[in-house]
């Protein structure tokens, strides 16, 4: 049998017929590669863009099949993981929610009071402050913490919110180009780079061609927003709040709050707030005149929707009654909202919160109280609940997975962003994150130990605790982030990257100028329809190959890439800040389309003559 088969191989080499050609084969398997790995993320800009499915998921699955396919090693796949500048990412949430819980950003909000003369004066007093924060925190938490504020001031304006709302986001969009740590994006394309070319962004540099944006995003939004923006009230406005609930807060001793009237602690119906009661010395005083001033151990009723309760909470001079009544375990920074329907079988029906000694059983304090959707009459110590009363408890986090199958509740849920801030650490919160700031741009330390040494300071002075820098950063970014480090690590292996380099570059006949503003509105496009941070890291070996290609510096494609992912304006669903907007200004997805167009055309165009001059490719 050996022999036999000895034979057929000696024959085989003398006949040149059957020769295996193995460099042919090499060839072969290589473009059968690159032809998988381009039709697989095809496929995944598509899922991403058609589909409701988390794009962490749509990422990873791409991930998983080109590492099953052999096209990626293990140890490429996860390269992601230990890149400097998406851990720096990572870092950065905890110390932007440093700067959220102690409600630093909050000092900035009553900027948006007082009287105005126009529409776009107000859109600048929003704008400002917010361009300037979005430079050095992420942008979310900002957006989320300036629209309750821009909507109770535009309503007290009698500004359509719809005029107010997209400016908000535009601000924070373009507030992020103008620093390396403004976007994730910049971070991870700048780590990236550095790790290619040994050059090392520096932190301002981006904001060469990120101001000079902002600035003319103001002008466009001053000269053009009265034509391309809507006039509509928010979502909850045209439909209505379903739900009322009844709340009572106390002035304790040395309230910031003692001494003011009504109008100076900001507790009146112009910033959304329904006041309805006072208790003073044992009688009831109508809430009626905003020159009334209050006084230390006033008890407040007030009723409204649960945005309104949260954001009572949130006001360092109130203290629920409740809380005062009796003590829980859990410190007040360390608790969230939690919203309870009472079941039948609760064992407290028919009795008083206070009687039934509702905290002690559930060691959460009740701070408000909706029945049949409205208010109910009489302060919330002397309330008796019932079967099917909605129930708003300050607690731990860890009450929903202690009573999530209790048979004392119904629909037991978290909100979101309810815990209250520690105001006595806003101060110091500040000067840390100038600190940070100082240490990467000045002290030349790097972004990367800059943001260890921040996050570390936060957790020792308990400024933010454990569970709280947990919360804090976004999985789903991560992931995304890592996934698409893989990807573009399959499209550099199996020449994909340059072979769509090619294309391009002979599309734009090799002008380099053309191929840069090519690559620019490749990135916005894809940007509108899919995520940042996986279009810039799957376009990114691209622009290295299409500057290697034409021998032209890469570093202009690079910032091309990092404005370009940011450069998001014509739909809701390209950048997280306008999907936030989108309900409270009442939008719909037109009026982005409307104004989003030309403001990218306007991008594009400015980015293309801005970038090269500050760069040049030569």
């Amino acid at each position: 049998m050996f022999s036999t088969h000895r034979r057929i191989y000696l024959w085989l080499l003398r006949n040149e017929d059957y020769r295996i050609n193995w460099r042919e084969m090499a060839v072969r398997i290589v473009e059968w590669q690159m032809w998988v790995t381009i039709a697989s993320v095809v496929l995944m800009f598509i899922l991403l863009a058609r589909t409701h499915i988390g794009p962490e998921w749509i990422c990873l699955g791409t991930l998983v099949w080109l590492l099953t396919l052999g096209i990626l090693d293990p140890e490429e796949a996860v390269a992601g993981m230990a890149n400097k500048g998406m851990i720096t990412v990572g870092i950065l949430f905890i110390v932007a929610a440093a700067i959220k819980e102690t409600g630093a950003i909050q000092m900035i909000t009553p900027f948006l009071s007082g009287r105005v003369k126009s529409e776009a004066r107000a859109q600048l007093r929003v704008m400002l402050p917010t361009t300037a924060l979005s430079a050095f925190l992420n942008n979310t938490p900002v957006v989320a913490i300036f629209i309750p504020a821009v909507s109770s001031w535009a309503k007290k304006l009698k500004i359509p919110v719809s005029k107010m709302m997209i400016p908000l986001s535009y601000a924070a969009i373009l507030g992020g180009t103008c620093t390396l740590i403004g976007t994730s994006t910049n971070l991870v394309v700048s780590g990236i780079y550095e790790n290619a070319t040994g050059y090392k962004i520096h932190f301002f540099e981006i904001a060469k061609v990120g101001l000079p944006s902002a600035v003319v995003m103001f002008g466009f939004i001053f000269l053009l927003s009265r034509w391309l923006l809507p006039e509509r009230s928010s979502a909850i406005e045209q439909m209505g709040d379903p739900k009322e609930y009844t709340i009572e807060m106390i002035l304790g001793p040395g309230s910031n709050l003692a001494g003011k009237t009504l109008k100076e602690a900001r507790l009146t119906e112009e910033n959304e707030i329904n006041l309805i009661e006072i208790f003073r010395g044992g009688r009831a005083l109508p809430a009626i005149e905003s020159s009334m001033q209050l006084k230390e151990e006033d008890r407040l009723v007030f009723t409204g929707g649960v945005d309104m309760v949260s954001e009572l909470q949130k006001n360092k001079g109130l203290t629920p009654v409740m809380d005062r009544l009796f003590e829980i375990d859990t410190p007040r920074p360390d608790r969230c909202l939690v919203e309870a329907v009472v079941s039948r079988s609760n064992r407290l029906i028919g009795r008083s919160i206070v009687g039934g000694h509702f905290r002690q059983i559930y060691d959460a304090v009740v701070v408000a109280v909706s029945r049949a959707g409205r208010r109910i009459d009489g302060t919330i110590v002397g309330i008796v609940l019932q079967a099917g009363d909605t129930v708003l408890m300050e607690t731990h986090p860890s009450f929903y997975l202690r009573h999530k199958n209790s048979r004392d509740f119904y629909l037991i849920s978290q909100l979101e962003d309810s815990s209250a801030p520690r105001h006595n650490r806003a101060i110091f919160a500040i000067v840390v994150l100038l600190g940070m700031v100082a240490l990467a741009s000045i002290g030349g330390l790097g972004m990367f130990k800059a943001a260890v040494i921040a996050a570390a300071v936060f957790l020792v002075t308990r400024t933010l605790t454990p569970a709280q820098a947990l919360r804090s950063i976004d999985v789903q970014v991560l992931l995304v982030i890592v996934a698409a480090f893989g990807i573009g690590n399959a499209m550099q292996k199996t020449g994909a990257a340059e072979f769509i380099a090619t294309k391009m570059v002979g599309l734009a006949e090799g002008n380099p100028w053309l191929v840069l503003s090519m690559l620019y509105i490749t990135t916005s496009i894809l940007t509108e329809m899919v995520t940042n941070n996986a279009a810039a890291l799957i376009l990114f070996p691209i622009s290295m190959a299409m500057a290697g290609q034409m021998e032209v510096n890469v570093t202009p494609f690079v910032f091309a890439i990092m404005m370009g992912a940011s450069a998001s304006f014509a739909t809701p669903i390209g950048y997280q800040c306008n999907m936030m907007v989108y309900g409270p200004g009442g939008y719909r997805f037109s009026d982005f389309l409307k104004i989003g167009v030309p403001m990218n055309l306007l991008m594009w165009l400015l980015a293309s003559v801005l970038i090269p001059t500050i760069w040049p490719l030569k």
